[in-house]
């Protein structure tokens, strides 16, 4: 799944892509390199950002996702408003990504239970300028499957077929740089749940911090690389993903993902 940012104030590549035009061809070159799905969102989700008015959201992404359907691209779209998700389904895109598993907006269950297409959830415990988002977990694993499992009955009774659900671990929301990397190490568990995963981790602060880098720490005393020279690390979440079984990752550079994946591929291809 590649990338096509199209707000001004993103972690990683914000502004670059706000523009139509420039935002198509960015999807264009990512699905050049190999992305299978491109995720087009409107809104940032980073710490301290502010909420794009609806209108605004609509603006931003209905455009982009309609000239990516015209180039024959498979098309997702990254929201939390029916009513955005509504207009780029019959604009052509084929699964809706929401970062708040439905409770966002009450009525993005039944666009999605009407419309049966793929609907991921992310494990979400709110936008991360509200304090109650906090990472506090006994057991991070435990607690984020339950979370996920619960989200997924609460679905279920609204309508949206379990076979529609891919679930999303939820990495850097409401989660440390501990808790990330936990989750990492235990995304077996995560599929153990039934469902199709996707894993986005692409250029996530904590895999700023390596210890194997000169001033990096782990602990978070050294300020962390920038976003775009964290996509060889990314590359690598993206090769744990594969192992577990996970059905996408979410990644800005393609690329380095696919040749990732391709080294994953080979060497089971000649397993003895």
């Amino acid at each position: 799944m590649g990338i096509v940012n199209v707000t001004p104030d993103s972690f990683s590549d914000g502004g670059r892509w706000s523009d139509t035009a420039a935002a198509v061809a960015h999807g264009r070159r990512l699905a050049a390199e190999g992305a299978d799905l491109l995720d087009v969102g409107g809104e940032s989700t980073r710490p301290g950002s502010t909420r794009p008015q609806e209108a605004e959201e609509l603006d931003r992404v209905l455009p982009v996702v309609t000239g990516l359907v015209e180039e024959g691209l498979t098309v997702s779209v990254d929201t939390m408003r029916a009513s955005v998700a509504r207009a780029c389904l019959e604009a052509g895109a084929t699964l809706v990504n929401d970062v708040s598993g439905g409770l966002a907006d009450e009525e993005m269950p039944p666009l999605i239970a009407a419309t049966g297409v793929p609907f991921v959830v992310m494990h979400w415990r709110g936008l991360l300028t509200d304090p109650h988002a906090r990472p506090h977990y006994d057991d991070v694993v435990e607690e984020v499957c339950r979370e996920l499992e619960e989200r997924v009955a609460t679905l279920a009774a609204r309508g949206v077929a379990p076979a529609q659900v891919v679930l999303d671990p939820g990495l850097g929301f409401s989660k440390d740089a501990a808790h990330n990397w936990t989750l990492l190490a235990a995304l077996e568990r995560v599929l153990q749940l039934g469902h199709p995963v996707l894993l986005g981790a692409s250029r996530k602060r904590f895999l700023g911090r390596l210890p194997a880098r000169p001033g990096a720490a782990v602990d978070g005393a050294a300020p962390p690389s920038d976003p775009a020279d964290r996509d060889m690390a990314t590359a690598a979440t993206s090769l744990l993903a594969a192992r577990a079984g996970c059905w996408a990752v979410r990644v800005h550079d393609v690329a380095s993902t696919r040749d990732a994946l391709a080294v994953h591929e080979m060497t089971e291809r000649h397993r003895g």
